[in-house]
Parts: C-alpha cells; sequence; structure tokens
C-alpha cells in the first residue's frame, strides 16, 4: 500500500557519530530528526500536499493569523523500540480522536483520523534510525500539531491551516523520584465552556506564571484548582492528570469536563483493576485532599502524562500548610502502575488490550 504521506528524503541527514551521540544523551525535546510530516488546507482545496520532507523552519507572512489570534493546536505520543528492533506507537488512534476533538473546538479543519496515523507511520519509518533503544526509558516523542497560516487581521477562522509532525529522542520528562506540587490560588487552567479540554497552546502559554509561582515556592509543578465552585475542587497537575489512591483501595481522580482527556489517565483508569483498585472518577475538593494526607486516608498521589508517563507526587505545598507523601517516596502502587505501563509499551509484557500499532 503506498502511503498517503509519500517521502520527499533530505539530502543532509545528521551524520551517523553525531546522532549516535545525541541518542546516548537526548534530553526532552532538545533534538530533532531528519525529517517532518506535512499537509497543507485550503478553505477552496481542503487537504493536500501530503508529503514527508526535509526538517525545516517554516516561513510565515507577519499577518499569519496563529501570530495574533492564537488559533492552533498539537498532540504528543511516543514510538517505543522493543528489543527485537521494532517499533511500536501506543494507543495514537487515541491522540487522533483528541486531535480532531481539539480542532473542532478552535475552529480548525478537522484531519482525518487515517491521515494522523499516516503521517506519524511515515515519519516514524523514515527516521526509524532516530528511534532510541529502550535503556534508561528512552523514546522517539512525537508531536503532531496544526496552525492558522492566512495573513490577515481580523477574527475568524483561518482559511489556511497547516499540519505538521516533528519528532525528538527524548528521555524522562521528570526524575524517577518524584515531583512536589503548589496549589495556586492565584492562578486557574480553565473554566466551564472554555478550552480546558482541548490541546491548544494558549492553555500552555497561561500556565507559565502558574508555573513560576510554583517555583518560587519550591515546588517542581502547579496543582490547578477548579475556582468554579464555592469548594474549591482540584484539577490537574501543570500538564499531567492527578491520581490519589486511597486506604480503602480507590484510586480516585478528577472527572473529565474542564482538564484533558489524557490517554494515559485513560490507561491507568483501565488498568487499575488488574491492580485490585476502584477507579473512581468524581470531583475532589481540596478540603478532602487535605484531610486525606493529614488522616492517612489518601496514601499515595501521582501525576500521568505522555510525557511524564507516571510520576510520584512526593509532596504537596500552599499558602499555611505543607505535606510529605508516603515519606518523599514514591507508592507501591504508583510505581507498579508506572512498571506495568512502561512494560506494555516497550514489549515486555503482553498487550492484552491492543493498544500497542506495529509500524516498522
Amino acid at each position: 500500500m503506498i502511503s498517503s504521506f509519500p517521502l520527499m528524503r533530505t539530502a543532509s541527514p545528521v551524520p551517523d557519530d553525531q546522532r549516535a551521540a545525541i541518542l546516548d544523551a537526548p534530553g526532552f525535546g532538545l533534538h530533532f530528526t531528519d525529517h517532518m510530516a506535512f499537509a497543507d488546507w485550503t478553505a477552496e482545496a481542503g487537504w493536500h500536499d501530503r508529503r514527508v520532507q526535509a526538517l525545516q523552519p517554516f516561513s510565515v507572512h507577519p499577518g499569519a493569523a496563529v501570530l495574533h489570534y492564537a488559533q492552533e493546536i498539537f498532540e504528543g505520543l511516543k514510538a517505543y523500540r522493543h528489543a527485537d528492533g521494532s517499533v511500536w506507537l501506543f494507543r495514537p488512534e487515541i491522540n487522533a480522536q483528541r486531535f480532531r476533538r481539539s480542532a473542532e473546538r478552535m475552529r480548525l479543519p478537522q484531519l482525518p483520523e487515517q491521515d494522523f496515523l499516516a503521517s506519524i507511520e511515515a515519519l516514524v519509518r523514515a527516521d526509524k534510525p532516530w528511534v532510541p533503544v529502550a535503556a534508561g526509558e528512552r523514546s522517539l516523542y512525537l508531536r503532531p500539531f496544526m496552525f492558522a497560516a492566512e495573513a490577515f487581521l481580523g477574527v475568524r477562522p483561518s482559511r489556511r491551516v497547516v499540519y505538521s509532525v516533528i519528532a525528538c529522542p527524548s528521555q524522562p520528562y521528570f526524575a524517577p523520584g518524584g515531583v512536589s506540587l503548589w496549589v495556586s490560588t492565584s492562578y486557574t487552567r480553565a473554566a466551564a465552556g472554555g478550552t480546558g479540554a482541548a490541546k491548544c497552546g494558549g492553555n500552555y502559554a497561561a500556565s507559565l506564571a502558574a508555573q513560576a509561582e510554583a517555583e518560587r515556592h519550591g515546588c517542581d509543578q502547579v496543582l490547578y484548582l477548579d475556582g468554579a465552585t464555592e469548594e474549591a475542587c482540584i484539577e490537574e497537575s501543570g500538564a499531567m492528570n492527578l491520581f490519589l489512591v486511597t486506604a480503602r483501595g480507590e484510586l480516585v481522580t478528577p472527572a473529565l469536563g474542564t482538564i484533558l482527556a489524557g490517554v494515559t489517565r485513560d490507561t491507568v483508569l483501565t488498568l487499575a483493576s488488574e491492580l485490585g483498585l476502584t477507579p473512581v472518577e468524581r470531583a475532589v475538593p481540596l478540603a478532602e485532599l487535605r484531610a486525606g494526607l493529614a488522616d492517612g486516608t489518601v496514601t499515595e498521589v501521582f501525576a500521568a502524562g505522555t510525557a511524564a508517563v507516571i510520576t510520584p507526587v512526593t509532596g504537596i505545598k500552599a499558602e499555611g500548610y505543607a505535606f510529605t507523601i508516603g515519606g518523599g517516596e514514591p507508592g507501591k502502587v504508583t510505581s507498579a502502575l508506572r512498571e506495568l505501563i512502561l512494560n506494555i509499551q516497550y514489549g515486555r509484557v503482553a498487550d492484552t488490550h491492543g493498544w500497542l500499532r506495529h509500524v516498522v
């Protein structure tokens, strides 16, 4: 079958020795592969000009709508190299569906899910040498994105849109020991009817002030409250979904609505029963979290996301109080979930849910 994203191979790939040095210590989001996927959309012609080409800068007009009105969306997923050298994606269909929903919210054209998947697979095949071995939980991070490219000044949906996928060999986003969270009462992430459930850049730009606040108080990340109810409820931790483990064997996470429907979040909820946990999605008042940490009914807290995988939360701090969770060490449930998900992603255990998608 001919790919709908034909390859126009670069004439200047990164030399093998330089690529090997990068793969030994890639960091996160610092180095980019040789190619990028691309497609163009106009109101007149629809989607066209699909291809994988050499990685190169975009040339955009100073009046491009994305620069003035932030009409853009993105996704994040990973490709994993298994022990036999093959490369797999993890639940990319869920990313494709979320990308479509984000596009609908931001009044961007909806990329067909088959095109989303074809573009990612074509890029991974083109840049297979860039997929690291599994040592140190390395993977190839993939960033599909779409932005308004029409040059005009006026508040309306753009009539020209560019879609692309770029890739970075990456290490884990956070250190495995865990993160501390600052409970922000100054900033909220989203509100009902807003863009909280869409993966758009404006959400992340707006988070930078809250992140800086957390860092000023000696914390790694921010914990957002909903700001919409009299009884403040927890929402997300920075760019990650939040989970609580209770002494009763419940795995509790805030319900969807104003937060992002994370792929790892859904994975954790699906796997919970395999570890003897009861998954619960509901509003979680901050007062309940504080009381549970104080009396021991909340035994573990962790965050979940594509970049973070499962990251233990070892401390929560705010004006007037601070909690150390689990003696500052990752909990047993957190560690077991992290190991199980990584083992599925890297092909070390059977994929009984059909989540892996073979690429090459």
